[in-house]
């Protein structure tokens, strides 16, 4: 059993760290600073455009994309130590490097299902990074825990598809880049497979009938390096049949392809979220002394400090084995284990964040620091790509299964 990571993926992890090191950490707070003197918050800050300049003059573009055609042609094994690297600065990092949710997600679509005119006028840009992007499912009206419950209409008129709707949280929508939303709706809403009611179409964002509502807060926070998460209203806009991606009733299963790399990049992420938090951790607890001796010096700070390493070492191994069958088996092979990591990471590392809060006291809670940022997004990611109990269940079912 060999753990060591092969040449091209230590190749991009040197060249990945250090570019973190001289040029990401360090954007940080200057993308702070620059913010407030933006005439909207939703604006690219200049040192991410810079940034995004840089990594693709390095190499470091599209790392996510395993398809040589259009990304780095890395598998899952691979990319995984490059996503827990860019998750130690989520808002940065992937975004500089082309790799950030959901433009991810809608490429992969793009690439896998789009046809060749989708791919000309959508994929392209995305790839070059010259546009955004949104992926449209969630509504605010039903449990969207379950897709088929998903009420958006999708119908046909003629050589047009009238889409009428509400949906929220759509990630990235209130960047003024965003020119394309892939909205999943019903094109057969009384057909008898409820997982083949649903379709999936490009429209694009200036199309008359959709309206950008609101920008949703998460914690109180905006998200605005990633595009922010907004509310969209679809009353009665048209386009052609021609932006259906893939088949009429393909729109379940499209979701379930694009939803498999999501999960485990979520993960990969969380995971270098977890090593800055202990990071950080360990830099307060050696520096700061409470009755009488260093936090370090303080057992209970000891045990959350072990207790995350230990943590973080099992959840590495479990993403790690996930992304291998991923590339071994397929997505299908490997569902148990997708599952499995994105029920583990999330709590884990939510845990993590906590502890790392309280140790940093009132400064944890404080906009000095990464950890309240990082801690949202953490904890939205036990909601996001299907909450944890819906992925319990049906882990549950199929263990079960094996017994009845």
């Amino acid at each position: 059993m060999d753990f060591a990571f092969d040449a091209r993926t230590e190749e991009l992890r040197a060249k990945l760290l250090a570019f973190m090191d001289e040029y990401v950490y360090p954007a940080e707070r200057i993308a702070h600073e620059q913010r407030a003197e933006l005439a909207s918050p939703w604006e690219t800050v200049p040192v991410v455009e810079e940034l995004k300049a840089e990594a693709r003059r390095q190499g470091l573009w599209n790392l996510f994309l395993p398809d040589e055609e259009y990304g780095a042609g890395l598998t899952n094994l691979q990319y995984a130590p490059l996503a827990e690297i860019m998750g130690r600065s989520p808002q940065i990092a992937p975004t500089v490097t082309n790799c950030a949710a959901p433009d991810t997600g809608n490429m992969e679509v793009l690439a896998q299902f789009g046809d060749e005119a989708q791919k000309k006028q959508w994929l392209e840009p995305l790839l070059a990074g010259e546009i955004r992007s949104a992926f449209a499912m969630t509504e605010p009206d039903v449990a969207s825990s379950d897709a088929t419950n998903i009420t958006t209409h999708i119908e046909r008129d003629g050589d047009e598809y009238v889409i009428t709707g509400r949906k929220w949280y759509i990630s990235g929508a209130m960047h003024p880049d965003c020119k394309i939303f892939i909205v999943m709706g019903k094109t057969d809403p009384d057909g008898p497979d409820i997982r083949r009611q649903q379709s999936m179409v490009l429209v694009p964002r200036d199309t008359p009938g959709v309206t950008v509502k609101r920008a949703m807060q998460v914690f109180g926070y905006e998200d605005h390096y990633h595009g922010g998460h907004a509310e969209v209203i679809f009353d009665h806009a048209r386009v052609p049949v021609s932006n259906l991606i893939g088949e009429e009733g393909g729109g379940f299963a499209i979701a379930q392809a694009r939803l498999g790399p999501g999960r485990i990049h979520h993960c990969m992420r969380l995971i270098g979220m977890a090593e800055r938090a202990i990071e950080l951790m360990c830099r307060r607890a050696v520096s700061r002394d409470a009755f009488g001796k260093a936090l370090a010096q303080q057992g209970v700070v000891q045990n959350w400090i072990a207790d995350a390493r230990v943590a973080v070492e099992q959840l590495r191994l479990l993403v790690l084995k996930t992304a291998w069958m991923m590339d071994t088996v397929g997505n299908r092979g490997a569902h148990t284990e997708i599952q499995a990591i994105k029920i583990a990471t999330p709590r884990t590392v939510v845990g993590i964040l906590d502890r790392a809060i309280q140790l940093y006291g009132a400064g944890g809670v404080s906009q000095d620091f990464p950890l309240a940022e990082l801690y949202a997004g953490a904890r939205t990611l036990m909601i996001a790509d299907g909450p944890d109990e819906v992925h319990q269940r049906s882990l549950a079912r199929r263990e079960l299964k094996k017994y009845r």
